[in-house]
This record gives C-alpha cells, structure tokens and sequence, in this order.
C-alpha cells in the first residue's frame, strides 16, 4: 500500500511497476529538438527497465507518450489535437494510458488534465525518471497524476537509455541555459545551465564505443559555455580534445553553440583533434544588429562573421550551418536586407530557416513591431532561396571530390524508389550514393561526388571503398534481435543541430 504520503516506496514502487507493466508495450511520440529526441531514448530505456517493450509497428500500444516541445506557436494546438485523435483509441482499448511530458508540460503543468481529462500522467523536463512510477500510480489510484519538479532531479545520462541507432548516438554535457534571448522560452522551462562532470561525459562516451557506437553529438542548449558550472571557461575545448584520445571514436559532432562563448581555444581544439569533424553549426538568427539587440543576442554581425574566418582559416573545408529567424518584432526590410547580406558573405553550406511566431511568456511576445504575417512570409520566402541557391553554389564546388559517408538507416526518403543509401559525410553532409555491394548502416564507404543540390550530393558512380565496422556489426546484431532486416528509427537521425530550442520540423533533409 502506498505510505502516508501517497507514494510507494521506491523499491516496492519498482517491483509493483515491473509486475504491472509485463507485456505492455509503449510508443513514444517526440517533437521538437535533438534534446528531447535524447530525452525520449532515456524515456524507453526507463520504459523497458520497468517491464514495457516497445510497440511493434503498425500495433495499438498499451502505452502512448508524447515528449512535447513548447517553442512554435502551434506546439499546444498540435498535442490537443493529437490527444483527442487518441480519445476514441483509448476509449476503445481498455486499460490504455497517455502521457504528456517535455517542454509543454513544464508550461502547462496540470492544464493539460483539465483540457484533456483522458490523459493520465503528466510530467515534467527535470523529471523524467518518474515516469514509470507515475503510470502505476495512476493505474492503481484510477486518477491523473501531475508531477513537475522545479529543478533537475538527477542529471538524465544517469538513466538508462534505449538508444535508437547503434552507431551514432547524443550525449549530453549539459542542460538548462543561462541566456535570455527574448525569443526563447527554453530557459523557463528547462532551467539554469547544470554541466555534467568531464569524467562522467568521457565515460559515457568510452561506454559507447565499447557498444559499437563510432560517432558522438555533444549536445547542449549552450554547448560551448561548458565547463561554467565548475569553474573553468576552457573547458570545451579541453573536452573536444579529450574526445580524440578515445580509440574507436572516429567522429565527434557537438551542437549547439553561442557565438558569444565562441572562443579560440575551441577552434584550435577542432583543428587539431583528428575525429572533431570539419563542421560547425553556429546560430545567427539575424544578420541586423539592431535586431540582436532586440533578440539580447550579446554579438554583432562584425563579430560573427570574424568567427567565421577564423574557423575558415584553421579549418578550411568546414561545412558552417546556421539558425536564422523572419519577421521578429521590429525588424524593418533594411534589417532584412542586412540577414540576405550577411548570408551571402557567410557561403553557409546550409540554414535552418524560421518565420517568427510569438510564444507567449517570452518577452518577444509583447514587443512593440509585430510584423505582418504576409509580410513575414514574403520575406521568408526570399531567404530560403537565397540560401538554397549558397547552398548549392557551395556543394557544386565538390561534385568530382571524393567523400567518407558513414553509412545511416532512414535518412534517404526515396532510396528504395531510386536504389541508392544515404549516410552523412565527415562534413555532415547528406549523401546519397548508389551501392555495389550494399553496406550495413554503421559502416564506411567512400564514394565520389557526381551531382550536388541544395540538401543532399549525390554519388552514383560505385564507391571507391567499403569499410565494415563495428558500428555495422552492432546494426546488424540490432536488426537480427529485432526480427531480420531492421527498419528506419523513429524521428531524426543525431547528427542534426539542435537549434538552440527550434524545433526541427521543416529542417530540410
């Protein structure tokens, strides 16, 4: 029985969880950024500890979570639609429970219950580890539960994860964020920046590697103010190089950065560290200073386009990505000319483009300026193919190059209507190439360029090499437990950039 306070205690709760939840099966529906999309691999990996298996494909789950973002303008609309397409289901699947987590919870708290009263767990970002506890809870008592931790409980790489690719996996160095930009309502909702312990991250990763996994994204809202927590600003850096004395860790992404902490220790570390790949994805979100300003974005144009060249001149095939908002309030169509001005001296090789919507609970929200939808749209517009046309002037220049594609499962949309796979370049590129003797995702080709987009390059001429690894070793270890021929992993592949909260629906692929 639960004690006096309505809770089991922990370890009656875990046992009670395990008898409970044998044979039922979960599917987790995640939107938002790569940081939920990691949340949501420690939310299995908590699921499966407790008992659950996941849902076979095309199966009604016992279980329905929706790890949810609070970013767009239309996150909310989006989940309460979803919630009551799932009415019906429930209704007509006895014993059915759903829970609501992530970012919108956090905001939302026990509103989500009163607008959706069929919903039975609610839970927050700092506490994640609950969720199976809370499930029973609301089996046995037959009412909703609502827990929101107002701070991180336990750091969530501590929990145990089901990661959805053997080959390539997140691992986070921190959470929360210290900025204020008035856009964001991520730092309301994930809290203040808790760095995790050098030691603990090196760790983790070495884990990994010993599982297979040859490729690592580390992830933070702010990544490269790591090390603040403790005590030490060059810590990154320090972290990067720590990463390329690991053996079988052949490549290191991390994202997101803030040009603000952008420093030079870093860049010499990615120039210098072997398995740092050629990549930086550094997110200006304006080209305008007055709009920076508006944005409490704590750099200028001169000052970014300066980091630019600096990487350039260390690294010089880095592919460089970016983040870029339309229509924020305020923003007049010379601001505008002054974001097309700076793409064009900036030769992103691609940018994840965003028309402002107001969030509310930011500061942006209230802001005097709000610029017409029409408006936003047009100039949105304008953007996207000037950075479609740098884009492809920029994978042009590599058409007859040759490039290492580490292999990917689902990245290809139309592979099986043009018999090609997918898998992304050291630079992170998409790549799509036609294969001689199919490759296992996890493993190495490398392939020469024939064609190029504004999104992808192509390789249809046959690889110059094919390299089996023990990334594809563990794909297919993967794919035969789970029943022969594996299948494309629910959500986006790591890899991608984390935005600084943004989501990545639309995010070109």
């Amino acid at each position: 029985m639960p004690g006096a306070d309505g809770q089991y205690p922990p370890e009656r709760a875990r046992r009670t969880s395990r008898r409970a939840a044998a044979q039922r099966t979960f599917e987790i529906r995640t939107y938002g950024c790569q940081m939920n999309m990691h949340d949501s691999e420690r939310l299995a990996g908590l699921l499966e500890e407790a008992g659950y298996r996941k849902s076979a494909a095309g199966a009604e789950p016992d279980v329905v979570v929706f790890n949810t973002c609070a970013v767009r303008e239309n996150a909310d609309n989006r989940l309460y639609g979803n919630l009551g397409h799932l009415l019906p289901v429930k209704n007509a699947h006895p014993g059915m429970q759903i829970a609501v987590g992530g970012c919108l919870a956090q905001k939302d708290r026990a509103a989500i219950t009163d607008r959706a009263p069929w919903v039975d767990v609610v839970f927050g970002t700092h506490n994640i580890g609950s969720l199976p506890v809370l499930l029973e809870r609301a089996r046995v008592e037959q009412r909703a539960q609502v827990e929101i931790a107002e701070s991180l409980e336990r750091f969530p790489s501590v929990l145990p994860a089901r990661r959805e690719s053997p080959y390539s996996a997140w691992v986070a160095i921190s959470v929360g964020c210290n900025n204020t930009c008035t856009f964001c309502i991520v730092p309301s909702l994930r809290g203040r920046e808790e760095d995790r312990r050098p030691g603990d991250v090196l760790a983790e990763i070495r884990a990994l590697v010993t599982e297979g996994v040859l490729e690592v994204t580390l992830l933070g809202q702010n990544v490269n103010s790591y090390g603040i927590a403790f005590g030490d600003r060059l810590a990154f850096g320090k972290l990067l190089r720590a990463c390329g004395e690991i053996d079988g860790l052949e490549r290191v992404r991390f994202t997101s950065p803030h040009p603000r902490d952008f420093t030079d220790d870093v860049i010499a570390a990615m120039a210098d560290t072997p398995n740092v790949m050629p990549q930086l994805h550094m997110p200006l979100q304006s080209g305008s200073n007055a709009m920076l300003r508006r944005m409490r974005r704590a750099y200028r144009r001169d000052s970014y386009l300066a980091i630019l060249d600096k990487v350039r001149a260390a690294i010089p095939d880095a592919a460089i990505t970016t983040d870029i908002i339309v229509g924020f309030p305020g923003e007049t169509e010379e601001d505008f000319a002054d974001t097309l001005d700076l793409v064009r001296r900036a030769r992103f090789a691609g940018a994840f483009t965003f028309q402002y919507s107001i969030r509310p609970g930011t500061p942006a929200a209230t802001m005097d300026g709000q610029v017409p939808a029409d408006v936003v749209a047009e100039r949105y517009g304008r953007l996207v193919a000037l950075a479609d046309k740098t884009a492809l002037e920029q994978n042009r220049a590599l058409v007859g190059r040759e490039v290492e594609v580490l292999v990917a499962e689902g990245e290809g949309r139309k592979d099986e209507v043009t018999h090609r796979m997918s898998g992304r370049a050291r630079d992170n590129r998409l790549v799509h190439f036609s294969p001689a003797t199919p490759p296992r995702p996890g493993d190495i080709v490398v392939t020469r360029v024939t064609a190029a987009a504004p999104h992808y390059l192509i390789a249809d001429g046959v690889p110059l090499a094919l390299r089996r690894t023990a990334a594809g070793d563990a794909w297919q270890a993967r794919a035969s437990g789970e029943g022969g021929a594996g299948k494309a992993p629910d959500g986006p592949v790591p890899g991608q950039p984390v935005l600084l909260g943004m989501p990545a629906i639309g995010v070109p692929a």
